[in-house]
């Protein structure tokens, strides 16, 4: 990978305001001097550019994909925001299920781009082909939402992430024993002994004891940044604080970053103008809680 950061952002439910969150942190990113490059990775459904009050792009990362052009260079936007440029995603069925090797590849090229950040909008929900992309990138960005149903959508989505970061792992050290436990893991109503993580990592002791620390490791490396987004109450902050009790307590994850965007009218306001929150209100709530998460990326 190149000098620059590639950040995912990642939304386990559609309609938690992910893409709204990705455009305003890329300005917010340019605005404190960052050179910064947004790219609409929600393959198949792409919207971003929208927020930025473009229209659709004569080139998109479909042809990119597709080899009609030669470099991603070729198929960066104008965002008319000073340190931006935007790669508009596409609506070419199939180009949502990239192989494995061709995502590591795209990646690879996205890595080389001379920007400081790279801001990849990934599709909503929990496919191997968002979780993957989560995984090659430099950091991650979850954005839920205080209700329980997007809660546990985000832990769903955190669990499918190390269960699938590990099957890869292990699958390239060939050690199929392991990788049966994984599998017999996802069913832990079968196999309750493998319900949390300390109870597979004794298990994969008895297998193979080098592997545990190999899996301690893959999780100590997992430092995602949670984002609560449209919180209106202290209680609506709680929420980041039992997911974080989730994700220790069952999968031995105890690093995340939980940061809160609160309710604000001005997003609505700005999206029925097609205008970026950061550009149209600049000092409102939102673009205050959008900046602190650009400061944390900028940490």
């Amino acid at each position: 990978m190149g000098k620059n950061q590639i950040i995912t952002i990642v939304g386990p439910k559609g309609g938690v305001g992910k893409t709204t969150i990705s455009a305003n942190l890329a300005i917010a990113l340019s605005k404190l001097g960052k050179n910064v490059i947004a790219v609409d990775l929600d393959l198949g459904a792409s919207n971003l550019h929208t927020l930025f009050g473009l229209k659709a792009s004569k080139f998109t990362l479909d042809d990119f994909i597709l080899g009609k052009v030669k470099s991603l260079s070729d198929i960066i936007e104008n965002s008319n925001i000073n340190g931006l440029g935007l790669i508009c995603g596409g609506d070419v069925p199939g180009i949502a299920n990239l192989h494995y090797n061709r995502k590591v590849k795209l990646m690879q090229h996205l890595s080389k781009l001379e920007y400081d950040f790279v801001l990849l909008d990934l599709s909503a929900g929990v496919s191997f082909n968002v979780v993957d992309f989560m995984i090659i990138a430099t950091d991650g960005i979850l954005i839920t939402t205080p209700e329980v149903p997007s809660l546990l959508n985000a832990y769903s989505f955190i669990k499918t992430f190390i269960f699938r970061r590990l099957g890869i792992y292990f699958t390239k050290t060939k050690q199929d024993k392991i990788l049966e436990l994984l599998e017999m893991a996802k069913d832990f109503t079968s196999n309750p002994h493998l319900k949390t993580m300390n109870g597979i990592l004794e298990q994969v002791k008895a297998v193979n004891s080098d592997s545990v620390n190999a899996i301690n490791k893959i999780l100590a490396v997992f430092k995602p940044i949670i984002v609560i987004n449209r919180v209106r109450s202290d209680n609506d902050l709680k929420v980041g604080e039992v997911l974080k009790n989730l994700m220790n307590q069952y999968l031995n994850i105890n690093t995340s970053i939980i940061l809160p965007v609160h309710e604000d009218n001005s997003v609505s306001l700005s999206i029925a103008k097609l205008k970026p929150v950061m550009i149209e209100y600049p000092l409102s709530v939102f673009s205050k809680d959008i900046t602190k998460i650009a400061l944390k990326l900028c940490s």
